[in-house]
């Protein structure tokens, strides 16, 4: 890939803080305002958290509002491919020179102060978009909510909670409750919130903050419903019913996802064209996404090949959904993941789904786990697995066993990003 001038400039913004992960506002609003709190200067803005399905769910709203003809920025991470994704203004990744304006102008206001990565680039992103006009900002947390970066403004215009579920025990909390809560904490009075599907548990935290807060809540199964029947999407609210196509992010949990989108959306006014835009025009990578040319899709030799950055209990059990859900084939995964996740919950789900796993390193990445970890962990929860030095050799020992294979590269964000660039 092609070094450009951000880079460099993003490889030093990494040495800023000793952390990489570092949760609290303080240093971010003491930057945001030597800036001259340019997260004051954007259009409204949707917040979104929750543990799974935050991307694809602000996906579908960004295709919804664009098939309206708005104007939206978006802000999400981490990227897969290359920094720019992570900053959209008005429907086009933020060109490099803007990138390397901005982030200069955020590491001088900073004056060699300790930020983290995530800090500074956040920064980075309310500059951006304050400078291009837009319609609406979809804002992405980063991490939990109460003290993610992203969690600065005083009123936005709504917040949506997705599925919360068990993961990044080490910095929000070990139970449900505990983690419910930090996610929770994007709520802002009198701020509207669509919540998605939630444990009791979790519900009940969200439910009990709003509360004090007079932040009015849209509950799936309380005050929208979605279901598939007959091969379409059904949703209903107090406004009545839509009768959609299903979404065209594969999987079966893209239905609540696209049911926590369409109430964003209805809430807001959109009419059903806007609706039915969300469903049908949505993308969003690495969510069970077919790669369909290039090196890898070659190396698969006619095989077919998916790539999924799924990486916690619940993520695998949407991956096992998605795959019970597929026409019957041989499925083979090539796997690698993070020495932070609980890796054989993961797996669990899926052992009924596959018939073997390849464990790979994911290359680069100082986190990651050992190959021979993720196959152990895989033959714990009783699936074949054995270890391969790279994505390619795996894809190539597998198609030279089972020519007609489905294979499934998962397990982690980062490795489906090493994919993408491999695979350009």
């Amino acid at each position: 890939m092609q070094v450009v001038a951000s880079d460099a400039l993003l490889q030093h913004l990494l040495t800023l803080h000793p952390k990489v992960i570092d949760l609290t506002l303080d240093r971010m609003v003491r930057l945001l305002h030597a800036l001259g709190d340019p997260q004051e200067r954007i259009a409204p803005v949707i917040h979104v958290a929750g543990t799974n399905g935050k991307g694809s769910t602000q996906a579908m709203i960004r295709a919804g509002l664009e098939a309206a003809g708005e104007r939206v920025h978006a802000y999400t991470s981490p990227h897969l491919a290359r920094f720019h994704e992570r900053i959209r203004l008005a429907g086009e990744t933020i060109p490099e020179a803007m990138l390397v304006q901005v982030l200069e102008e955020c590491e001088t206001a900073n004056a060699g102060l300790p930020m983290t990565f995530f800090e500074i680039t956040t920064a980075a992103a309310f500059v951006a978009m304050s400078r291009v006009p837009a319609d609406h900002v979809l804002l992405e947390v980063g991490l939990g909510g109460r003290l993610d970066a992203t969690n600065v403004l005083a009123r936005p215009e709504l917040t949506i909670i997705t599925p919360v579920s068990i993961d990044h025990q080490q910095y929000l909390g070990e139970t449900l409750p505990e983690i419910a809560g930090e996610k929770a904490g994007i709520l802002k009075r009198g701020v509207p919130c669509v919540v998605g599907p939630q444990e009791e548990a979790a519900l009940e935290v969200i439910e009990a903050r709003a509360a004090r807060l007079g932040a009015p809540l849209l509950v799936h199964g309380q005050h929208w419903h979605v279901t598939e029947e007959r091969g379409r999407l059904v949703f209903q609210d107090e406004n009545g019913l839509l009768d959609l196509p299903l979404p065209n992010l594969p999987g079966p949990h893209q239905i609540m996802n696209a049911g926590a989108a369409l109430m964003a959306l209805r809430h807001l006014g959109y009419a059903e064209a806007a609706c039915e835009g969300a469903v049908t025009r949505a993308f969003w990578p690495a969510r069970m996404q077919r790669l369909k040319t290039g090196p890898l899709v070659d190396a698969a030799q006619g095989a077919e090949l998916w790539l999924d950055g799924g990486h916690n209990p619940a993520g695998g059990k949407a991956v096992a959904a998605t795959l019970a859900r597929m026409p019957a084939r041989p499925t083979h995964l090539v796997c690698g993941m993070l020495n932070t996740k609980d890796v054989a919950g993961y797996l669990r789900p899926l052992a009924a789904q596959v018939a073997d796993l390849h464990a790979v390193s994911i290359p680069g990445e100082t986190a990651t786990l050992p190959a021979e970890a993720t196959r152990d962990a895989a033959l714990s929860v009783g699936m074949k697995a054995t270890t391969a030095e790279s994505v390619r050799a795996a894809i190539e020992e597998i198609v030279a066993a089972d020519p007609s294979a489905r294979l499934l590269i998962c397990g982690s964000l980062y490795l489906a990003g090493q994919v993408l660039r491999d695979n350009a």
